[in-house]
């Protein structure tokens, strides 16, 4: 049985102790035992304030929903939003509510994720007025090992894409916060509880851990795993099945008239770890919302052999190939690239070649796995 570092707060009781404590968390903040780290650390330290990043800390906000400001009802503390509007950082009026900040969220192991973008943030706003961090580090569900996709280039970084890391990345969020505390000289003071019993290895089933929903749209293990190709179709007009019960497993649109098709498509490309059966669906929500959407639902076969990453940037050239109604989305209001370009931290045009761009990346792939080693905490 793997404990994480909320379990283990008693034993560095100490840590919290010497001033105001703030929290950064999410559903997903609990212990064994079930007690959710707010509770557990109202009873041995100052606890003041909250802060919620994207979903909130109680998980009823949607992808991309600003978070307002505003009071717990459980615990009447005050809880802020980091996530609001364009704002993703502390203020001034937040960074003087607290000595302490505790981190205790569990992610996904993608780098779109934007739970380390917050992290990152913290990180370096708390550097600057010499704020103590704590992270209750958390296993990486997709394991510590395998690494996929590109590294993200500095000139690409995004919310969706804060720092030089692969697609998948193979970090603990304390690992993370190390590396990144290290690398860009930001002088933090980092305490990272560590996980016990979490070998590298280890997927998230093997944990022995239930799966709290990090976020509305992900809803098993499976899908963060599949989530690491599929999320690339949030940059087209295709639905990455947002609105279904399945979603990033199940992708289509409404152009998309034979799903066997598709389905046969697929599955010759014999991508390990995957297959794919014909779907239709109809979305209540998100792209295509309403209109009755033919597709595929992509099942896992081996989560060991699985490669999303290369499944999901080959995906995309299929229903680039196989259907002219197939575009990549336009920038938004706000930014000055597509959400593709944001996402796969490469600009995508149609003709593209996903071969080529798996072959180009398997070198910058190889010098990462030596330079995250550095950082491991766990073997």
């Amino acid at each position: 049985m793997v404990l994480c570092g909320a379990d283990r707060i008693e034993e560095y009781r100490d840590v919290f102790q010497g001033g105001r404590v703030g929290l950064i968390t999410t559903p997903t903040g609990r212990r064994i035992d079930g007690k959710s780290t707010i509770d557990a650390l109202k009873e041995i330290c100052d606890l003041q304030v909250l802060f919620g990043a994207e979903h909130g800390i109680r998980g009823d906000i949607e992808d991309a929903a600003t978070v307002k400001n505003f009071h717990d009802k459980a615990t009447g503390l005050p809880v802020y939003s980091l996530y609001e509007g364009q704002r993703r950082r502390m203020t001034e009026e937040m960074l003087n509510l607290f000595d302490i900040i505790v981190y205790d969220i569990q992610d996904v192991g993608s780098r779109y994720y934007t739970f380390i973008s917050s992290l990152k943030n913290v990180i370096e706003d708390c550097a600057k007025k010499g704020k103590k961090i704590v992270v209750l580090d958390r296993p990486d569900p997709l394991g510590g090992v395998v690494t996929e996709g590109n590294i993200l280039p500095k000139e690409e970084f995004s919310f969706v894409g804060c720092y030089s890391l692969p697609v998948r990345y193979g970090l603990t969020p304390g690992e993370f916060a190390n590396m990144v505390n290290e690398e860009e000289k930001l002088g933090a003071d980092i305490t990272v509880i560590p996980c016990k019993g979490w070998q590298r290895a280890a997927l998230f089933p093997e944990t022995g851990l239930n799966w709290i929903m990090p976020s509305p749209n992900i809803p098993t293990f499976e899908t963060a795993l599949v989530y690491v190709g599929t999320c690339l179709i949030e940059g087209t007009n295709a639905s990455e099945g947002r609105g279904t019960a399945n979603p990033f497993s199940v992708i289509g649109a409404s152009y998309i008239k034979d799903p066997e098709k598709l389905a046969k498509e697929f599955n010759s490309c014999k991508f390990d770890g995957f297959y794919a059966t014909p779907y239709f669906f109809n979305p209540y929500t998100s792209k295509h919302a309403g209109k009755y959407c033919g597709g595929i639902h992509i099942h896992i076969t081996d989560r060991e052999k699985a490669k999303p990453f290369e499944m999901g940037i080959t995906l995309l050239e299929i229903l680039d190939r196989a259907y002219d109604e197939f575009e990549f989305l336009p920038p938004v209001a706000g930014r000055d690239k597509p959400f593709i370009q944001l996402l796969s931290g490469m600009p995508l045009d149609k003709g593209f070649k996903a071969a080529e761009i798996i072959e180009k990346i398997k070198q910058e792939q190889a010098e990462f796995q030596i330079r995250k080693n550095e950082f491991h905490i766990y073997d």
